[in-house]
């Protein structure tokens, strides 16, 4: 994945950031432990930019971190967060909590995933076999608890940042079939999400699109690696000739990791804005 574009944070963006992940609880998607990763005990690592960025390592128990809008304001719609950081780490602050705080304050109910990261150093874990049933439980642990959060199940989708994104394109593109006869209920559940928003994403080769693909917010900025900001392009052409509705932004002078921080500034400062309208032009934001 491309390397994070720096933009300038001011301390209010650092003491709030701190504060409003104290105050969220991370839900583990398999409480028992999560399948391949038997005998792996070892702690997270997190680390803090000169900028005020958690950054996270070793996952080895992955999460969701829930913010959940108040009864008032709820829509009933949910997105799966997932952060992005080449699949070596999880940028967990402007690509995750500062993304769910601002969905939730517009009563999107939003939960940020830590998954386990197959390129880091070391790393046995693979793409295929561990990050992305990480994301596929996360989707059906929501919809499992949809009841209890004020959630609608047919309104949950994923939105994913750089390698976040190429986790949320597979998700969208090749979800499984329900496990009907699980012995955990949740796995029994669709990890189809109802839509998808690829932020900056890696857009993964040979991607099974057709009619049933769940409907895309696709965003990046114009100087952005080609393989990412031709390459969304190039997507956002297979989904209209599949018949998937799809909605594409590239913003210029803009590179890649801006996120949602509060020094962003320019047109791109106000992206995230603009999926909340995509969402509600979509009828997903109807309160039910």
């Amino acid at each position: 994945m491309p390397s994070r574009m720096v933009i300038p944070l001011g301390c209010l963006l650092v003491l709030a950031g701190v504060s409003v992940a104290a105050q969220h609880d991370p839900i583990l998607l398999w409480p028992n432990g999560a399948p391949g990763s038997e005998g792996k005990t070892g702690e997270e690592k997190v680390r803090v930019t000169p900028q005020g960025d958690h950054v996270i390592s070793s996952v080895h128990r992955p999460s969701i971190t829930p913010y959940l809008p108040s009864k008032e304001t709820a829509t009933g719609a949910a997105v799966v967060v997932i952060p992005g950081g080449g699949h070596v780490e999880i940028w967990s602050d402007h690509e995750g909590h500062n993304i769910a705080e601002f969905l939730s304050a517009r009563g999107v109910a939003s939960f940020v995933l830590k998954y386990r990261l197959a390129r880091e150093k070391g790393s046995t874990y693979t793409i295929e076999g561990h990050s992305m049933p990480d994301v596929q439980r996360a989707i059906r642990l929501v919809r499992g608890r949809a009841q209890e959060w004020g959630i609608d199940p047919e309104r949950v989708g994923v939105m994913g940042f750089s390698a976040g994104g190429h986790l949320a394109a597979l998700a969208a593109t090749n979800a499984g079939s329900p496990m009907p006869d699980a012995a955990d209920p949740i796995d029994r559940l669709s990890a189809k999400p109802s839509f998808q928003a690829l932020i900056y994403p890696g857009i993964p080769p040979n991607l099974d699109i057709s009619k049933d693909t769940p409907p895309a917010f696709l965003l990046c900025g114009e100087d952005d690696r080609p393989d990412i900001s031709q390459g969304l392009a190039e997507l956002y052409v297979a989904l209209k000739k599949a018949g998937v509705s799809a909605e594409l932004h590239v913003y210029g002078c803009t590179g890649h990791g801006f996120g949602l921080r509060w020094g962003n500034s320019g047109a791109v400062a106000g992206w995230l804005q603009r999926f909340v309208e995509w969402m509600d032009a979509r009828h997903l934001l109807n309160h039910k």
